[in-house]
């Protein structure tokens, strides 16, 4: 009965509110100051969208308000629904009239991460750790920026103080997690993603709970097991092998547990092996569990399987305990059958790959050559350059060697804020999550990276608005084989680099 009548009196209450709120312009503040109260409310129970429509009102009210908590408010909630622009948006006005607040710049940090932006996000972090060295989000924003630059070690200890400054912040467990799983802990990461989970405002009946189970059992199936594990002797050397290009692809001979050599094509643009079901049922590499995926195509996210793979043969390197992920069930109605792929990026390796010899070179440190072109590198769950549209717009772009074009997303074509064409040139573009059917062709963009331009030049506009979303940033475009093939390429972690040297 207790319960009951607490109940009620919360109703009352609300509708008390309500009744005031009509009343007079002392009500409006009132109102304001439940407007912000609900929308922290909703924050805390994972009701994001809710949260945003709350501090939105009580942006809109005409007394006199805390513009700082509804901006603020704002940014947490639109970064939870990945809506880039409007965490952007919010965390520039939150500056603006909180300039001097060390929380206001880490949070603009954040927004700008989120827009791709990783280097004017490392700036905003340091700035706000210089008002306040004791800030936890100042802290977990450059760990995430130094493990960008594969700094990891450095990493993990400064996203450590961070978790210990504010140990119920569920992103910076998460940040924990990730960066030991790029160091191939996985109990530690499962360890931390549970803390993430724990955490999490509804976590017992979430998406977002239900892919992080899945990670954390497919972590600790692993148990003693050391996953990337590489044959004795070998885990200082440099690896060469033969190409060839099949249609713009780079495809190489691999060979999973001791089955016979085949093809695979070479893709930068995954994060993890790939697998078709039919490979996987020969060879024996078996699921552990479910996960979602999502790349170019009008599927959005898909359902594939996460399994093991136990040895994995490249030319010389033979490593074990490799993760995968196996496509099944697959898509239909495609033009071509899915391939298995890889990734030396994935696999911890830096990469050099010539196109004139049609030659691989990957180890943990490759040469640190001349270049005529030596681009900042970010390797935040993907590998990305900084590029330049019309000559004002910056954009990342995931340097994608199973790519064959220069695209661009629509979320940078709607940035580019052109007159609209009087009609679209569309194309027929498929991707890992099947046709995309608002891909179409823009012309005369000015394109630059760097000193490498492209004036006047045709791209090719994709809806990568889901892998964004999965990815936790807001992808700028894709540079694929048309770009990478006029050079000899280095992508190298462990300076944080991409050379390119002419070929031609």
């Amino acid at each position: 009965m207790k319960n009951s009548i607490g109940a009620f009196a919360v109703l009352v209450l609300v509708a008390a509110a309500s009744l005031a709120i009509r009343a007079d312009g002392t009500s409006q503040s009132q109102s304001s100051e439940v407007q912000l109260y609900l929308g922290q409310q909703f924050l805390e129970n994972g009701r994001y969208e809710d949260a945003v429509e709350a501090f939105e009102n009580a942006l809109k009210s005409p007394v006199s308000t805390d513009r700082r908590a509804a901006y603020a408010g704002i940014v947490q909630g639109a970064l939870r629904l990945a809506d880039f622009p409007a965490a952007r948006a919010a965390a520039q006005d939150l500056v603006r009239i909180a300039p001097q607040d060390a929380e206001a710049g880490a949070m603009y940090g954040d927004a700008l991460w989120a827009a791709g932006l990783f280097d004017e996000a490392e700036e905003q972090y340091s700035r706000a750790l210089v008002l306040s060295p004791q800030l936890a989000r100042g802290h977990h924003g450059n760990a995430r920026a130094l493990a960008a630059r594969n700094r990891l070690d450095e990493a993990l200890a400064v996203a450590q103080d961070a978790v210990q400054l504010s140990p119920r912040d569920m992103e910076i467990h998460h940040t924990i997690g990730s960066i030991y799983e790029r160091m191939h802990l996985f109990e530690e990461a499962a360890g931390s993603f549970t803390n993430y989970l724990n955490l999490l405002p509804n976590r017992y009946q979430s998406d977002t709970a239900d892919w992080s189970r899945a990670e954390i059992k497919f972590l600790r199936s692993f148990g003693q097991r050391v996953p990337f594990e590489i044959e004795a002797g070998a885990e200082n050397e440099t690896f060469t092998i033969d190409f060839k290009l099949v249609n713009d692809k780079v495809v190489v001979r691999a060979k999973v547990n001791e089955g016979a050599f085949q093809d695979f094509i070479v893709d930068t643009g995954a994060e993890s092996t790939i697998l078709s079901g039919s490979t996987a049922r020969r060879l024996g590499v078996t699921p552990v569990t479910y996960t979602l995926s999502a790349g170019v195509g009008g599927d959005g996210l898909r359902g594939l399987q996460l399994a093991r793979i136990d040895t994995l043969e490249l030319g010389p390197l033979k490593l074990h305990n490799v993760p995968c992920l196996i496509k099944d069930p697959p898509l239909r109605n495609l033009p071509v059958e899915e391939a298995e792929s890889l990734s030396p990026l994935a696999l911890g390796f830096s990469m050099i790959i010539d196109y004139k010899t049609l030659k691989i070179t990957f180890g943990k440190n490759i040469p640190d050559e001349p270049a005529d072109h030596v681009l900042p590198l970010r390797m935040h769950r993907l590998a990305t350059v900084r590029g330049t549209l019309d000559g004002a717009l910056s954009a990342n772009f995931v340097v994608d060697t199973g790519g064959e074009v220069i695209s661009i997303s629509q979320a940078s074509a709607t940035a580019l804020d052109r007159p609209e064409p009087s009609r679209r040139i569309a194309l027929k573009v498929f991707g890992s999550s099947g046709w995309d059917p608002d891909a179409f062709l823009m012309p005369g963009v000015n394109l630059a990276f760097d000193a490498i331009r492209y004036d006047n030049f045709p791209v090719v506009v994709l809806n990568l608005r889901t892998p964004s979303v999965l990815l936790g940033f807001q992808l700028g475009g894709i540079v694929g084989h048309r770009f990478l093939s006029r050079y000899r390429v280095g992508i190298d972690l462990q300076r944080s680099v991409l050379r390119l040297t002419e070929t031609s």
